[in-house]
Protein backbone atom coordinates (compact mmCIF):
# COMPACT_ATOMS: atom_id res chain seq x y z
CA UNK A 1 0.00 0.00 0.00
CA UNK A 2 1.37 3.40 -1.04
CA UNK A 3 1.37 5.96 1.73
CA UNK A 4 0.22 9.44 0.80
CA UNK A 5 2.42 12.17 2.24
CA UNK A 6 1.32 15.77 2.11
CA UNK A 7 3.79 18.25 0.62
CA UNK A 8 5.00 20.88 3.07
CA UNK A 9 4.71 24.23 1.26
CA UNK A 10 6.19 26.37 4.05
CA UNK A 11 9.39 27.02 2.08
CA UNK A 12 7.71 27.49 -1.29
CA UNK A 13 8.32 31.16 -2.00
CA UNK A 14 6.57 33.01 -4.80
CA UNK A 15 9.39 35.19 -6.12
CA UNK A 16 9.88 37.64 -8.94
CA UNK A 17 12.89 37.16 -11.27
CA UNK A 18 16.23 37.97 -9.63
CA UNK A 19 17.10 41.63 -9.16
CA UNK A 20 20.30 42.66 -7.35
CA UNK A 21 21.40 46.29 -6.73
CA UNK A 22 24.26 47.53 -8.86
CA UNK A 23 27.10 48.31 -6.43
CA UNK A 24 30.59 49.72 -6.77
CA UNK A 25 32.54 47.13 -4.77
CA UNK A 26 35.43 48.96 -3.11
CA UNK A 27 35.76 46.69 -0.11
CA UNK A 28 38.31 43.93 0.52
CA UNK A 29 36.64 41.72 -2.10
CA UNK A 30 34.88 40.72 -4.17
CA UNK A 31 35.52 43.44 -6.70
CA UNK A 32 33.42 44.18 -9.77
CA UNK A 33 34.18 41.95 -12.73
CA UNK A 34 34.95 43.25 -16.21
CA UNK A 35 31.86 43.12 -18.49
CA UNK A 36 33.71 40.73 -20.82
CA UNK A 37 34.26 38.36 -17.90
CA UNK A 38 30.56 38.38 -17.04
CA UNK A 39 29.71 37.79 -20.67
CA UNK A 40 32.07 34.81 -20.81
CA UNK A 41 30.48 33.36 -17.69
CA UNK A 42 27.09 33.42 -19.44
CA UNK A 43 28.36 31.08 -22.17
CA UNK A 44 26.58 27.71 -22.31
CA UNK A 45 28.42 25.06 -20.30
CA UNK A 46 30.01 21.98 -21.83
CA UNK A 47 31.05 18.82 -20.05
CA UNK A 48 33.99 18.92 -17.66
CA UNK A 49 35.82 16.36 -19.84
CA UNK A 50 34.86 17.94 -23.15
CA UNK A 51 37.97 18.51 -25.32
CA UNK A 52 37.10 22.19 -25.60
CA UNK A 53 36.98 22.53 -21.83
CA UNK A 54 40.22 20.59 -21.35
CA UNK A 55 41.89 22.99 -23.78
CA UNK A 56 40.55 25.90 -21.72
CA UNK A 57 42.07 24.33 -18.58
CA UNK A 58 45.44 24.30 -20.32
CA UNK A 59 45.03 27.99 -21.15
CA UNK A 60 44.22 28.78 -17.51
CA UNK A 61 47.32 26.94 -16.33
CA UNK A 62 49.59 28.77 -18.75
CA UNK A 63 48.11 32.17 -17.90
CA UNK A 64 48.37 31.51 -14.16
CA UNK A 65 52.05 30.72 -14.60
CA UNK A 66 52.40 34.06 -16.38
CA UNK A 67 50.66 36.16 -13.72
CA UNK A 68 52.59 34.39 -10.95
CA UNK A 69 55.85 34.44 -12.92
CA UNK A 70 56.52 30.75 -12.38
CA UNK A 71 57.23 27.65 -14.43
CA UNK A 72 55.68 25.29 -11.87
CA UNK A 73 54.00 22.40 -13.74
CA UNK A 74 51.49 21.91 -10.91
CA UNK A 75 49.66 25.22 -11.29
CA UNK A 76 45.87 24.95 -11.34
CA UNK A 77 42.63 26.62 -10.29
CA UNK A 78 40.94 25.02 -7.30
CA UNK A 79 37.16 24.63 -7.56
CA UNK A 80 36.31 26.84 -4.61
CA UNK A 81 36.98 30.28 -3.19
CA UNK A 82 40.38 31.52 -2.06
CA UNK A 83 39.91 29.87 1.32
CA UNK A 84 39.66 26.49 -0.45
CA UNK A 85 42.98 27.16 -2.20
CA UNK A 86 44.42 28.21 1.16
CA UNK A 87 43.32 24.95 2.74
CA UNK A 88 44.56 22.98 -0.29
CA UNK A 89 48.03 24.41 0.30
CA UNK A 90 48.05 23.41 3.97
CA UNK A 91 46.40 20.02 3.35
CA UNK A 92 48.95 18.96 0.76
CA UNK A 93 52.10 20.44 2.28
CA UNK A 94 51.60 19.61 5.94
CA UNK A 95 51.98 16.18 7.50
CA UNK A 96 51.24 15.49 11.17
CA UNK A 97 54.20 16.57 13.27
CA UNK A 98 55.69 18.96 10.71
CA UNK A 99 57.01 22.13 12.31
CA UNK A 100 55.23 25.00 10.55
CA UNK A 101 56.36 28.55 11.33
CA UNK A 102 53.72 31.17 10.51
CA UNK A 103 54.17 34.92 10.40
CA UNK A 104 51.15 36.46 12.09
CA UNK A 105 50.57 40.17 11.58
CA UNK A 106 46.87 40.08 10.79
CA UNK A 107 43.70 38.05 10.55
CA UNK A 108 44.82 35.72 7.75
CA UNK A 109 48.05 34.78 9.46
CA UNK A 110 45.84 33.57 12.30
CA UNK A 111 43.72 31.62 9.84
CA UNK A 112 46.84 29.82 8.62
CA UNK A 113 47.63 28.94 12.24
CA UNK A 114 44.16 27.45 12.72
CA UNK A 115 44.29 25.44 9.48
CA UNK A 116 47.80 24.09 10.02
CA UNK A 117 46.86 22.96 13.53
CA UNK A 118 43.84 21.08 12.19
CA UNK A 119 46.14 19.10 9.88
CA UNK A 120 48.38 18.06 12.76
CA UNK A 121 51.22 20.54 12.37
CA UNK A 122 53.50 21.54 15.23
CA UNK A 123 52.63 25.22 14.79
CA UNK A 124 55.07 27.95 15.82
CA UNK A 125 54.45 31.66 15.31
CA UNK A 126 56.31 34.91 14.92
CA UNK A 127 54.16 37.96 15.48
CA UNK A 128 54.03 41.66 14.70
CA UNK A 129 51.44 44.36 15.45
CA UNK A 130 48.73 44.41 12.78
CA UNK A 131 49.88 46.60 9.91
CA UNK A 132 53.60 45.96 10.32
CA UNK A 133 55.83 43.51 8.40
CA UNK A 134 58.71 41.16 9.21
CA UNK A 135 62.30 42.02 8.30
CA UNK A 136 64.93 39.50 7.27
CA UNK A 137 66.72 39.57 10.62
CA UNK A 138 63.52 38.70 12.46
CA UNK A 139 62.76 35.88 10.05
CA UNK A 140 66.32 34.53 10.23
CA UNK A 141 66.20 34.43 14.03
CA UNK A 142 62.85 32.62 13.97
CA UNK A 143 64.09 30.10 11.40
CA UNK A 144 67.18 29.35 13.51
CA UNK A 145 65.05 28.96 16.60
CA UNK A 146 62.32 26.73 15.17
CA UNK A 147 63.98 25.09 12.11
CA UNK A 148 60.61 24.55 10.46
CA UNK A 149 59.61 22.33 7.57
CA UNK A 150 57.48 25.19 6.23
CA UNK A 151 57.57 28.97 6.67
CA UNK A 152 54.21 30.58 5.84
CA UNK A 153 53.92 34.31 5.18
CA UNK A 154 51.03 36.49 4.01
CA UNK A 155 52.32 38.58 1.11
CA UNK A 156 49.26 40.81 1.10
CA UNK A 157 47.50 40.89 4.47
CA UNK A 158 43.88 41.67 3.57
CA UNK A 159 43.01 42.65 7.13
CA UNK A 160 45.70 45.33 7.42
CA UNK A 161 46.62 46.48 3.91
CA UNK A 162 50.30 45.67 4.48
CA UNK A 163 52.64 44.12 1.88
CA UNK A 164 55.20 41.69 3.28
CA UNK A 165 58.52 41.94 1.37
CA UNK A 166 59.62 38.52 0.11
CA UNK A 167 62.99 39.28 -1.46
CA UNK A 168 65.71 37.31 0.30
CA UNK A 169 63.38 35.16 2.39
CA UNK A 170 63.96 32.01 0.32
CA UNK A 171 67.74 32.33 0.83
CA UNK A 172 67.13 32.11 4.57
CA UNK A 173 64.80 29.13 4.12
CA UNK A 174 67.41 27.27 2.06
CA UNK A 175 69.73 27.14 5.07
CA UNK A 176 67.24 24.92 6.89
CA UNK A 177 65.60 23.02 4.02
CA UNK A 178 62.41 24.98 4.68
CA UNK A 179 59.64 25.35 2.12
CA UNK A 180 58.30 28.90 1.64
CA UNK A 181 54.50 29.19 1.54
CA UNK A 182 52.91 32.49 0.51
CA UNK A 183 49.37 33.88 0.67
CA UNK A 184 48.89 36.05 -2.44
CA UNK A 185 45.09 36.37 -2.23
CA UNK A 186 45.10 40.18 -2.39
CA UNK A 187 48.27 40.61 -4.43
CA UNK A 188 47.99 38.40 -7.52
CA UNK A 189 47.53 40.56 -10.61
CA UNK A 190 47.88 43.89 -8.81
CA UNK A 191 51.17 43.72 -6.88
CA UNK A 192 54.64 42.76 -8.19
CA UNK A 193 55.13 39.06 -7.50
CA UNK A 194 57.87 36.78 -8.86
CA UNK A 195 57.41 33.29 -7.42
CA UNK A 196 60.37 31.62 -9.10
CA UNK A 197 62.81 34.50 -8.74
CA UNK A 198 61.87 34.87 -5.07
CA UNK A 199 62.02 31.12 -4.39
CA UNK A 200 58.39 30.63 -3.34
CA UNK A 201 57.45 26.93 -3.08
CA UNK A 202 53.70 27.12 -2.43
CA UNK A 203 51.21 29.87 -3.19
CA UNK A 204 47.50 30.38 -3.44
CA UNK A 205 45.17 33.20 -4.40
CA UNK A 206 41.59 33.91 -5.39
CA UNK A 207 39.74 35.03 -8.50
CA UNK A 208 37.63 37.91 -7.16
CA UNK A 209 40.26 40.52 -6.35
CA UNK A 210 43.21 41.53 -8.54
CA UNK A 211 42.09 39.20 -11.32
CA UNK A 212 38.70 40.94 -11.56
CA UNK A 213 36.60 37.77 -11.73
CA UNK A 214 33.69 36.39 -9.67
CA UNK A 215 34.75 34.17 -6.76
CA UNK A 216 34.91 30.39 -7.04
CA UNK A 217 37.95 29.39 -9.13
CA UNK A 218 41.10 29.93 -7.10
CA UNK A 219 44.75 29.81 -8.23
CA UNK A 220 47.10 27.30 -6.58
CA UNK A 221 50.71 26.35 -7.34
CA UNK A 222 53.45 24.06 -5.98
CA UNK A 223 57.12 24.11 -6.90
CA UNK A 224 58.85 20.83 -7.90
CA UNK A 225 60.44 20.82 -4.43
CA UNK A 226 57.01 21.04 -2.79
CA UNK A 227 55.63 18.37 -5.11
CA UNK A 228 58.48 16.09 -4.07
CA UNK A 229 57.46 16.50 -0.42
CA UNK A 230 53.87 15.72 -1.40
CA UNK A 231 54.90 12.55 -3.22
CA UNK A 232 56.97 11.38 -0.26
CA UNK A 233 54.19 11.77 2.33
CA UNK A 234 53.86 8.97 4.86
CA UNK A 235 50.15 9.67 5.24
CA UNK A 236 47.39 10.39 2.75
CA UNK A 237 46.32 13.99 2.21
CA UNK A 238 43.53 14.32 4.76
CA UNK A 239 41.23 16.26 2.42
CA UNK A 240 40.11 14.12 -0.53
CA UNK A 241 38.57 16.98 -2.53
CA UNK A 242 41.76 19.06 -2.34
CA UNK A 243 44.30 16.23 -2.78
CA UNK A 244 46.74 17.40 -5.45
CA UNK A 245 47.86 13.83 -6.16
CA UNK A 246 44.32 13.32 -7.46
CA UNK A 247 43.65 16.79 -8.86
CA UNK A 248 46.98 16.77 -10.69
CA UNK A 249 45.73 13.83 -12.74
CA UNK A 250 42.66 15.82 -13.81
CA UNK A 251 44.66 18.91 -14.72
CA UNK A 252 47.58 16.89 -16.12
CA UNK A 253 48.06 14.60 -19.10
CA UNK A 254 45.95 11.77 -17.66
CA UNK A 255 42.72 13.84 -17.57
CA UNK A 256 41.34 11.47 -14.95
CA UNK A 257 37.88 12.43 -13.70
CA UNK A 258 37.97 13.88 -10.20
CA UNK A 259 34.95 16.15 -9.77
CA UNK A 260 32.57 18.21 -11.87
CA UNK A 261 34.35 21.52 -12.30
CA UNK A 262 32.40 24.81 -12.06
CA UNK A 263 32.49 25.18 -15.84
CA UNK A 264 31.20 28.73 -16.12
CA UNK A 265 33.46 30.05 -13.38
CA UNK A 266 36.43 28.67 -15.30
CA UNK A 267 35.12 30.45 -18.39
CA UNK A 268 35.17 33.66 -16.36
CA UNK A 269 38.65 33.02 -14.96
CA UNK A 270 40.06 32.28 -18.40
CA UNK A 271 38.62 35.54 -19.71
CA UNK A 272 39.90 37.55 -16.73
CA UNK A 273 43.38 36.11 -17.22
CA UNK A 274 43.20 36.81 -20.95
CA UNK A 275 42.41 40.46 -20.25
CA UNK A 276 45.29 40.68 -17.79
CA UNK A 277 47.70 39.17 -20.30
CA UNK A 278 46.40 41.56 -22.96
CA UNK A 279 47.08 44.54 -20.67
CA UNK A 280 50.45 43.13 -19.63
CA UNK A 281 51.49 42.30 -16.11
CA UNK A 282 53.80 45.29 -15.66
CA UNK A 283 51.08 47.63 -16.94
CA UNK A 284 48.57 46.17 -14.48
CA UNK A 285 50.96 46.64 -11.57
CA UNK A 286 51.64 50.24 -12.65
CA UNK A 287 47.90 50.95 -13.03
CA UNK A 288 47.16 49.69 -9.53
CA UNK A 289 49.99 51.76 -8.04
CA UNK A 290 49.03 54.94 -9.90
CA UNK A 291 45.38 54.71 -8.91
CA UNK A 292 46.04 53.93 -5.26
CA UNK A 293 48.39 56.90 -4.96
CA UNK A 294 45.59 59.04 -6.38
CA UNK A 295 43.29 57.55 -3.71
CA UNK A 296 45.77 58.26 -0.91
CA UNK A 297 46.09 61.89 -2.01
CA UNK A 298 42.32 62.25 -2.12
CA UNK A 299 41.82 60.71 1.30
CA UNK A 300 44.49 62.93 2.83
CA UNK A 301 42.78 65.97 1.31
CA UNK A 302 39.72 64.97 3.34
CA UNK A 303 41.80 64.91 6.52
CA UNK A 304 42.02 61.10 6.65
CA UNK A 305 45.18 59.11 7.37
CA UNK A 306 46.33 55.60 6.46
CA UNK A 307 47.14 52.84 8.95
CA UNK A 308 50.19 51.35 7.18
CA UNK A 309 53.50 53.08 6.43
CA UNK A 310 53.54 54.10 2.76
CA UNK A 311 56.55 51.91 1.96
CA UNK A 312 54.59 48.79 2.86
CA UNK A 313 51.08 49.73 1.74
CA UNK A 314 49.32 47.51 -0.75
CA UNK A 315 48.23 49.08 -4.03
CA UNK A 316 45.19 46.80 -3.96
CA UNK A 317 43.83 47.47 -0.47
CA UNK A 318 44.15 50.49 1.83
CA UNK A 319 43.31 50.65 5.52
CA UNK A 320 41.99 54.11 6.34
CA UNK A 321 41.97 55.25 9.97
CA UNK A 322 38.48 56.12 11.19
CA UNK A 323 38.59 59.58 12.78
CA UNK A 324 37.99 59.81 16.52
CA UNK A 325 34.29 60.19 17.29
CA UNK A 326 33.14 58.91 13.90
CA UNK A 327 30.89 55.84 13.70
CA UNK A 328 32.71 53.82 11.04
CA UNK A 329 29.89 51.32 10.57
CA UNK A 330 27.34 54.08 10.11
CA UNK A 331 29.48 55.76 7.42
CA UNK A 332 29.94 52.45 5.57
CA UNK A 333 26.22 51.75 5.81
CA UNK A 334 25.39 55.21 4.42
CA UNK A 335 27.80 54.75 1.51
CA UNK A 336 26.10 51.46 0.66
CA UNK A 337 22.49 52.55 1.08
CA UNK A 338 22.70 56.03 -0.42
CA UNK A 339 25.57 55.78 -2.91
CA UNK A 340 25.73 52.05 -3.76
CA UNK A 341 29.41 51.94 -2.75
CA UNK A 342 30.73 49.12 -0.60
CA UNK A 343 33.77 49.54 1.63
CA UNK A 344 34.88 47.18 4.38
CA UNK A 345 35.39 47.54 8.10
CA UNK A 346 38.30 46.38 10.20
CA UNK A 347 38.80 42.80 11.37
CA UNK A 348 40.19 41.52 14.64
CA UNK A 349 42.53 44.02 16.31
CA UNK A 350 41.52 46.69 13.79
CA UNK A 351 37.75 46.29 14.21
CA UNK A 352 36.19 49.71 14.58
CA UNK A 353 39.50 51.45 13.91
CA UNK A 354 39.81 51.36 10.11
CA UNK A 355 37.91 51.15 6.88
CA UNK A 356 39.28 48.82 4.22
CA UNK A 357 39.14 50.24 0.70
CA UNK A 358 39.94 47.97 -2.22
CA UNK A 359 41.07 49.07 -5.68
CA UNK A 360 41.47 45.75 -7.40
CA UNK A 361 41.36 44.44 -10.94
CA UNK A 362 38.72 46.12 -13.10
CA UNK A 363 37.87 48.49 -10.23
CA UNK A 364 41.35 49.99 -10.12
CA UNK A 365 40.35 53.07 -12.12
CA UNK A 366 40.42 56.81 -11.52
CA UNK A 367 36.63 56.89 -11.91
CA UNK A 368 36.23 54.51 -8.95
CA UNK A 369 38.35 56.78 -6.76
CA UNK A 370 36.48 59.91 -7.83
CA UNK A 371 33.12 58.29 -7.07
CA UNK A 372 34.23 57.23 -3.58
CA UNK A 373 35.82 60.57 -2.71
CA UNK A 374 32.73 62.48 -3.85
CA UNK A 375 30.54 60.30 -1.62
CA UNK A 376 32.88 60.62 1.37
CA UNK A 377 32.74 64.40 1.08
CA UNK A 378 28.99 64.16 1.60
CA UNK A 379 28.89 61.63 4.45
CA UNK A 380 31.88 62.54 6.61
CA UNK A 381 31.17 64.93 9.48
CA UNK A 382 32.06 68.51 8.54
Amino acid sequence: MTQTISINDSGRLQLTPLEIPSRLLLGPGPSNAHPAVLQAMNTSPVGHLDPAFLALMDEIQSLLRYVWQTENPLTIAVSGTGTAAMEATIANAVEPGDVVLIGVAGYFGNRLVDMAGRYGADVRTITKPWGQVFNLDELQTALKTHRPTILALVHAETSTGARQPLEGVADLCDEFGTLLLVDSVTSLGGVPLFLDAWGVDLAYSCSQKGLGCPPGASPFTMSPRAVEKLQQRQTKVANWYLDMLLLGKYWGAERTYHHTAPINLYYALREALRLLAEEGLANSWQRHQKNVEYLWEGLESLGLSMHVEQEYRLPTLTTVCIPTGVDGKAIARQLLNEYNIEIGGGLGELAGLVWRVGLMGFNSRKESVDQLLAALRQVLPK
